[in-house]
């Protein structure tokens, strides 16, 4: 920045040539005072661009003093000798139209040469082409050489600045490439550390240049107006091949600085992945497999499998964010493997399997104690239904029974039969349950990481084991009551059923007593006829007989019944009053019928017997009582038919109705009217044998 200060102060430049081929620095003076330590200084640095080989061709400097003193121009020329680093062939002071006083210029450069080394001259502005070619010369000066300072001073603050810039930057990226490039990983590392950036964008710097270059070769064949043909400073020349030079190294180096990132960046992503990886495995392996060691029980209730899973659940949550992660970082060592170098595959491939081993098995433990949690949930459902339904008998074999007839017990047995069948298909389905329960409990040691589960498992198994023994002793003490219960209900249906024989045995005897007050009228109309229904009746008694006897051996067995089932018969104590009330009625009955037809025999056989004798025999006289007798009988005989059964309550009830008793009636007393009739034949005979 001072060097551009000094530059745009004191304008010098260097541009064009003499006919030497040497270059010419043109010096303008202004009227301020002049710093000689700085044009010093600014011709020092103007002086250092040309390249040596242009500088031995020497210089022809113009010192413009138009605009300034004498002494000034005067030290200027003096200090030329100690400034210029080569020859200079001849200083060519440009004079202003007012020459200065002759006082002032009586100092002759020409006497100096010899220790000045150069020629001075002291010449006006339109006379320099004397001296040096129009087209060397610039147009203040009367020449056709175009030239802009400031343009120029420009042009060189960013030909300068790039060269800065690229040459920093080219150190900085062989530092890092050949850091990168050092064997030693110690090196390596702290090579990155330090200068794993440069301090200046190269694609930047890049395109600086090739911008620079682009314009030093524009101005080089089309000139700063486009159109008119010039010949370029001899530093424009110079610092084309600079710059490509420059630029050249840059490529160059920015190609293998961009390798160096590439390699950088993938081991970079290399090492985040396997610091990803290492995590996955740290957590799975250390918390997630501790949290998992902790949980071995299964509860030991519906409520407590279910808690246990709800804690499962928080433990899979957890689990789930880090196989996530582990999803992310297969899919990247995946896309690594497919685009890695082959230096880097065995290092991924064993990232990959040790990463997928470890989820794998971290996965396999979480579902195995998912379906383990779920077995034993299963298993308690199972017993606390199998529980509920041994409630459910056992309540209903401690009421007591009390059915109000067969059916209702037959249906409350089919009922306990059911019940206790279904116990038995529950308590088949817990053993199953169990069984299977008990077996993956076996298998926990598989990924027990060491630790030893023996005491945890046993009081699993115990607990299924005494969860299976106590159903299977509940199911036998209900199994016993149940055959107690099905003797006793059997017991109650027997009872039921010689009650209801026995209520059904009154029945018959009260229909058959019925049947004998309604049915059993006829007396016969002969001593044979009257024996046949004798004969009839006696063996209708006997039916009777056997059906009162019937209805007491099923009463005898109620009260048999009744002792073992320690009960009272709500119907015993009414039928067997009953049953004995009928039998005495139909009894009663039965002697009166029996009564009648033995009269009626009586009756028939005698009147039978002397209707069927011969007047003439000589026994008939002494038959007479025979008839009295006879008539006796039937007239106790007509007189029975119209006497009532009396039973022992005082109830009456009669054979048939009145006119199948006249009927009865008349029939007896008609042959009562033949017996008559034959008792009178018999005593006319008597009558007529006094009066011969």
């Amino acid at each position: 920045s001072h060097h551009t200060t000094l530059l745009m102060t004191f304008s010098p430049k260097i541009g064009g040539k003499d006919r030497r081929s040497g270059l010419i620095l043109t010096i303008p003076l202004c009227l301020e005072q002049t710093s000689m330590d700085e044009l010093s200084v600014t011709l020092d640095y103007l002086l250092s661009i040309p390249s040596e080989k242009c500088k031995a061709r020497g210089f022809t400097v113009i010192v413009d003093g138009r605009k300034s003193q004498w002494n000034v121009v005067k030290t200027v020329v003096l200090m030329l000798q100690n400034v210029v680093p080569a020859e200079v062939s001849l200083v060519c002071v440009v004079k202003p139209d007012e020459f200065w006083d002759k006082k002032v210029t009586h100092f002759c450069f020409w006497k100096e040469k010899d220790r000045l080394g150069f020629e001075v001259i002291l010449v006006s502005a339109n006379k320099l082409t004397r001296y040096i070619e129009p087209c060397q010369l610039t147009e203040d000066f009367g020449g056709t050489l175009t030239y802009d300072h400031m343009d120029w001073l420009n042009k060189r603050l960013v030909f300068e600045k790039f060269t800065k810039e690229s040459t920093s930057l080219l150190d900085e990226l062989a530092l890092i490439n050949n850091g990168s490039d050092k064997g030693n990983q110690q090196e390596k590392e702290r090579s990155i550390d330090l200068n794993f950036l440069p301090s200046v964008d190269p694609e930047t710097v890049l395109q600086t240049g090739h911008e620079l270059l682009s314009e030093l070769q524009q101005r080089r064949f089309n000139g700063s107006d486009g159109g008119v043909s010039w010949s370029p400073m001899d530093d424009e020349l110079l610092a084309q091949p600079q710059v490509m030079k420059l630029l050249d190294s840059l490529r160059e180096q920015y190609t293998r600085y961009q390798e160096v990132c590439r390699q950088r960046s993938k081991r970079t992503q290399l090492e985040e992945i396997q610091q990803k990886v290492m995590q996955v495995v740290n957590w799975l392996e250390g918390p997630g497999s501790e949290q998992l060691r902790t949980q071995w029980g299964i509860g030991d209730s519906i409520r407590a499998s279910q808690a246990l899973q709800q804690k499962h659940e928080e433990i899979e949550s957890q689990h789930s964010e880090w196989f996530a992660v582990y999803v992310e970082l297969n899919q990247q060592i995946a896309a690594l493997l497919n685009a890695g170098d082959e230096e880097d595959l065995v290092e991924l491939k064993a990232l990959q399997q040790q990463l997928s081993d470890v989820c794998y098995r971290q996965a396999s433990q979480l579902e195995f104690r998912q379906n383990l949690l779920q077995a034993a949930l299963e298993f308690h459902s199972v017993a606390q239904d199998l529980s509920q339904q041994l409630d459910g008998l056992l309540g209903m074999l401690c009421v007591d029974v009390a059915p109000a007839d067969g059916a209702s017990i037959q249906q409350t047995l089919k009922l306990l039969e059911e019940k206790l069948k279904s116990v038995d298909s529950g308590l088949q389905g817990l053993r199953e349950k169990g069984q299977s329960l008990l077996d993956q409990i076996s298998n926990q040691a598989s990924w027990a990481y060491g630790k030893d589960v023996t005491i945890e498992n046993k009081e699993n198994v115990d607990h299924i084991q005494g969860v299976m023994e106590d159903m299977q002793l509940r199911k036998q003490r209900c199994e016993d009551m149940v055959d107690v219960r099905r003797l006793k209900m059997l017991q109650m249906v027997q009872l039921f059923k010689c009650e209801e024989d026995a209520a059904q045995a009154v029945e018959w005897l009260s229909e058959l007593l019925d049947a004998l007050l309604k049915t059993h009228i006829r007396l016969g109309d002969d001593a044979q006829e009257t024996k046949v229904l004798l004969e009839k009746h006696r063996k209708f008694v006997d039916v009777a007989q056997s059906t009162y006897d019937y209805g007491r051996q099923l009463l005898q067995a109620t009260v048999v019944l009744c002792q073992s089932l320690r009960c009272t018969s709500r119907s015993s104590g009414d039928t067997l009053p009953r049953l004995n009330r009928v039998w005495k009625q139909f009894t009663i009955t039965s002697d009166e019928r029996v009564h009648r037809l033995e009269t009626a025999v009586a009756f028939h056989s005698s009147a039978e017997k002397i209707l069927q004798e011969c007047p003439e025999q000589p026994e008939a006289f002494n038959e007479v009582e025979q008839f009295d007798e006879i008539e006796a009988v039937g007239k106790s005989l007509l007189d029975r038919l119209t006497v009532p059964v009396v039973y022992p309550d005082g109830s009456e009830q009669y054979f048939g109705s009145p006119s199948d008793m006249a009927s009865a009636a008349e029939h007896i007393r008609e042959k009562m009217k033949l017996v008559s009739l034959k008792k009178q034949q018999l005593r006319q005979p008597e009558a007529t044998t006094p009066d011969s």
